[in-house]
């Protein structure tokens, strides 16, 4: 009989698969022996559901819905019988305290879970990979803080290039896109950043000689903890500055909306002073609800990822199955993250979040689909070798990816006086 039979061996943490016998055969009669499909595996995604960053929690939850219909509708993981993923999802809320709480949640409630991903803002990841790294449980995500990756963790996989990386991919880029359109290079820089994460680490390396390396004069420096109720006095002092070019790093659509409306209503729109967020608040969909096209045109934001050239089928299911406008950095990156824990899967031949963890570690798949250049290779830190970023801009009320070339779905413009 047990020729009749699959050969499957899992861990505690896997549903085994059963065998039914046939009703002739219970009776001693002849029959075969068949067995059920094989079990789901759980795969997590830990993200802001409720609060003030609910909206790019529910893009990330499309984005990884999608790739999880996709990836069972072709067959599952092979390595396992043609197991299906099962998505589970957890809120982390809008705080770290929350975050923390929901990861502690996650690793006690759901065992059997063999990675997830997690947990957008940068403050969240940290806390929340505290947890998970405790119980081996191997995270991917798309957060930007160096020091997600230089804590020493092994379960801990970023597949965004870090915001240091990102600044430093940009800042010549942006630099030479100025001096082309205005005939001029900048030479004075003013940033405004809230106090999160990502944040505070892409002005970190700003600061700390990239800026100089570029030949920018830093004259403004301001932070701020998020949701702002008035940004009158950021932009007064950012009109006394009289910068060249101002970064914006703000991870509220609030917040962004704000500084961006009254810096319009100081006679200081795109025309004056050139505009360049890091992150995907200020380009998210929901900005169009309560700015205006026209204050939004020409505004530069620099992201890990982006709806690029190669994903236009994607970014069309998107947009019919969800009502979606375009293919943020939440979705794609989401959606990129269950493909990389599917190849980790049929890598590691066998359910157990461990053994996922060192297939991850040596995953050497080839250029990515999903994220801008690089490999999904990781290094022993855990990031992305070789991860690229991608430049976005405001033009004509929609955000399209303008950098690199062989990804853009459109050339850069420069404000004009």
């Amino acid at each position: 009989m047990s020729k009749y039979m699959s050969k499957y061996t899992g861990t505690a943490a896997t549903v085994t698969r059963r065998t039914v016998l046939s009703g002739a055969a219970a009776f001693g009669l002849s029959g075969v022996v068949r067995a059920e499909p094989q079990a789901e595996v759980k795969v997590g995604l830990l993200v802001p559901i409720s609060g003030m960053y609910a909206r790019p929690g529910a893009v990330m939850r499309e984005g990884a819905e999608m790739a999880v219909d996709h990836i069972n509708s072709q067959g599952g993981v092979k390595a396992l019988g043609g197991a299906k993923l099962k998505l589970v999802v957890l809120d982390c809320g809008d705080t770290t305290e929350k975050a923390k709480s929901a990861a502690q949640r996650m690793v006690a409630q759901e065992p059997d879970l063999v990675a997830a991903s997690a947990a957008y803002l940068s403050s969240f990841t940290l806390a929340v990979t505290e947890v998970t790294e405790r119980a081996n449980l191997p995270v991917l995500t798309l957060s930007y803080s160096d020091l997600i990756t230089d804590r020493g963790f092994k379960y801990v996989f970023q597949t965004s290039a870090t915001a240091a990386s990102q600044a430093k991919q940009a800042l010549p880029q942006i630099i030479s896109l100025a001096q082309s359109a205005s005939g001029k290079k900048p030479k004075t820089v003013a940033i405004v950043t809230d106090n999160t994460g990502a944040s505070v680490a892409s002005a970190k390396s700003m600061r700390e000689g990239l800026l100089a390396a570029n030949g920018l004069q830093l004259v403004l420096d301001e932070t701020f903890t998020p949701p702002l109720a008035d940004a009158t006095s950021l932009v007064q002092k950012v009109r006394s500055a009289k910068p060249d070019l101002l970064f914006f790093l703000p991870t509220v659509i609030s917040d962004a909306k704000l500084l961006l409306e009254k810096m319009n209503e100081f006679g200081m729109g795109q025309g004056k002073v050139p505009t360049i967020s890091f992150g995907i608040a200020i380009a998210e969909p929901d900005m169009l609800q309560t700015v205006s096209p026209e204050l939004l045109q020409g505004v530069l934001t620099c992201v890990a990822s982006w709806g690029t050239k190669g994903h236009e089928a994607l970014m069309a299911e998107l947009k019919k199955r969800y009502n979606e406008p375009w293919m943020t950095q939440n979705a794609i990156s989401t959606y990129g993250d269950m493909w990389v824990i599917k190849d980790a899967l049929e890598k590691a031949g066998k359910a157990d979040r461990i053994a996922v963890a060192d297939a991850l570690r040596t995953l050497d798949a080839g250029p990515s689909k999903y994220y801008p250049l690089g490999e999904i290779k990781f290094d022993e830190k855990g990031r992305r070798i070789g991860a690229g970023m991608t430049i976005v801009q405001w033009q004509t009320g929609i955000p399209v990816t303008v950098f690199p070339p062989e990804l853009a779905l459109a050339q850069p413009i420069w404000p004009k006086s």
